[in-house]
This record gives structure tokens, C-alpha cells and sequence, in this order.
């Protein structure tokens, strides 16, 4: 077991390394950030342009795979470069990283174990009353794009307020700016302000993982091996405890891993909306101010995420099915 990890690990670090370094160079030969400074008046120096270019490393006259390698050398190290209004990217990037993944941690494993838990009772329970509704919710939630539910969301918390005449729900940023108090104001206020951008993300990824679960249960179901349980005395629901919702639960352990990590900065939308500053708005920001370091930097997180994602799936796969381990 410990070999076929490992192997995969290894695996993952060298698709890390292509995938960044094709976000670098796609980044280095598309993003144009000379440009922030045309238009000026007065006009900069041409001489005073390449050299504050040539200082955070996006230079374009500077070779390519000079520029590459002392921006890797950078990363080795723990710095990330500088970004176009010459800050560090490295600063910035935990605030950024550590936003995001509180938001995306949490709507992950609410939608994860709701939507499966959903998926398991619409395929026992199939075509009764509970499966269509079940059905109609994740088809209703499949077909709204997730601004959509966002913004419904955010209209929906503003008619709240103005009709209790206090503020209910908090629909905007992650946080009370300047807010003082005890560790659990602070805490609640935390968790208060992550309701609705959370719920935003976690009702897509229920119906999402609902559907998945339900036809891979539904497989399971019509198994011979779970008919064979059954005829050796384990009651039904026995049987698909012990038997069919670990075989059920396998094909959707890379589903689940890497729906995850994609998600690093799939909820640019949902961060938007909501005000919070993590790093899919940073993704979309830095590609309109031509940030290269940034875009190479979310692209090499967003490589790592998957990376562990993928890493937890294997994990899984291993726990769920005895033949990997052999």
C-alpha cells in the first residue's frame, strides 16, 4: 500500500511542476504587463519601464527561460516573486489562500456528505416521492448557474433584513471590519458571515454529487453479490451498509477529491458576489493588471490542490478496496 502511494505521489509532483510551468510560460507570452504603463502622463522613460519590469522579473525583453528559472528559484525558496505594483505575492498569497479555503472546505463537505447521503436514499427509495423530489431539486440546482443562486441568495438575505429591520444575514465579506470583542463574537461572527457564500457553493455540489451517487447505487443495487449477501441472512439494509455503499462510495472517491480542488478557484462568482476577497477574484484580477507572477502563483496553487485532492482519492481508493492494496 505504501508503494502505490508513493508512486502516485511522485506521480503528482512531476504533473505539478508541467502544470505550472505551462501556467508560466502561457502567462509570460499572453499577459502584456508593459501595457500599465502606456497612457500615462507624462510618458515614463522607456529605460525606467525595463528596469522596474526587469525588478519583479516580467521583463518581455528579457529571455523567457531566464525570467522562468529565477521565479522557480524564488519558489524553492518561499518567495513567489513581486506583483505589477512591485508588493510580494507570497504576503498576499496565504491571506488569499486561507479565505478561499474556508470557504471552499466548508461547502465541499456539506454538499459532499449531503448530496451522497441524498444520492443513497433517492436510489433505495427509487421513483417514491422522496427520489423525485430529490430528482427535480438536483436538476432545478444543475441547471442554475451558480451566480445565479448566488445573487438569489444575496436578494434573499437583503428582503430578510429590511423585514426583521436588523441585520440577520450577512451578505457581504468574510468578516466585521474592526469588529472587537471575545473570541466567540468573533468566532460567531466568522461563521455568520459564512452562511450564505457557503450555502451558495454547497447546493450545487449537492445535486451534483446526489445524481452520481444515486446511478452509482443504483448499479450496486442490481449486484449479484449484494443478492448473494442477502440469501446468506443479512437483512437489506445490512447488506448495503456492509457491502453495496463501500462498493458504491469508490467510484466516487476521485469525483469527490478532484471536484474539490478544482473548485480552488472555480468560485470566483460566488466570491465576487459575496465580497470575498480569496483566490479566484484574485486569479480574475491579476489577469486584467497583467500580473504574471500572480496568475504562475495561483496556477502552481491551484496544481497543489488538485495534487492533494488527487493524493486523498488514492488514500480513499485504497481504504474502500482491498485489491489496491495487494
Amino acid at each position: 500500500m505504501a508503494g502505490f502511494l508513493l508512486r502516485r505521489l511522485l506521480n503528482y509532483l512531476v504533473l505539478v511542476l508541467v502544470a505550472t510551468t505551462i501556467g508560466y510560460f502561457v502567462a509570460s507570452l499572453s499577459l502584456d504587463p508593459r501595457s500599465n504603463y502606456a497612457g500615462r502622463n507624462p510618458a515614463p522613460p522607456a529605460a525606467v519601464v525595463d528596469q522596474q519590469l526587469s525588478d519583479i522579473g516580467v521583463n518581455d525583453k528579457d529571455p523567457l527561460l531566464e525570467r522562468y528559472g529565477h521565479w522557480v528559484s524564488g519558489v524553492v525558496q518561499g518567495d513567489f516573486g513581486r506583483t505589477i505594483d512591485n508588493r510580494p505575492v507570497t504576503g498576499e498569497l496565504g491571506t488569499r489562500a486561507l479565505v478561499s479555503l474556508r470557504l471552499l472546505v466548508v461547502g465541499s463537505i456539506i454538499g459532499a456528505v449531503v448530496g451522497i447521503t441524498a444520492g443513497v436514499v433517492s436510489a433505495v427509495r427509487q421513483y417514491r416521492l422522496s427520489d423525485r423530489l430529490i430528482t427535480v431539486f438536483s436538476f432545478v440546482m444543475i441547471a442554475t448557474p451558480v451566480f445565479f443562486t448566488a445573487v438569489l441568495l444575496k436578494y434573499g438575505a437583503l428582503s430578510l433584513n429590511n423585514a426583521a429591520g436588523s441585520t440577520v444575514l450577512f451578505y457581504t465579506g468574510f468578516e466585521t471590519p474592526n469588529l472587537t470583542g471575545s473570541f466567540a463574537t468573533i468566532a460567531w461572527d466568522r461563521v455568520a458571515h459564512l452562511i450564505l457564500p457557503t450555502l451558495s457553493i454547497a447546493l450545487g455540489q449537492i445535486a451534483y454529487f446526489s445524481r452520481y451517487q444515486r446511478n452509482a447505487m443504483l448499479d450496486v443495487l442490481g449486484s449479484d453479490y449484494l443478492r448473494t449477501a442477502q440469501a446468506k441472512g443479512l437483512t437489506r439494509g445490512a447488506a448495503l451498509r456492509r457491502h453495496g455503499l463501500r462498493t458504491a462510495l469508490i467510484p466516487m472517491a476521485t469525483l469527490l477529491a478532484y471536484s474539490f480542488g478544482t473548485m480552488a478557484v472555480g468560485a470566483t462568482f460566488t466570491e465576487k458576489i459575496f465580497g470575498w476577497h480569496g483566490m479566484g477574484e484574485w486569479l480574475i484580477d491579476s489577469i486584467t493588471r497583467n500580473d504574471v507572477n500572480v496568475v504562475a502563483t495561483v496556477t502552481m496553487f491551484t496544481a497543489v490542490f488538485i495534487l492533494i485532492s488527487g493524493f486523498l482519492a488514492d488514500v480513499f481508493y485504497v481504504l474502500l478496496d482491498p485489491r489496491v492494496r495487494m
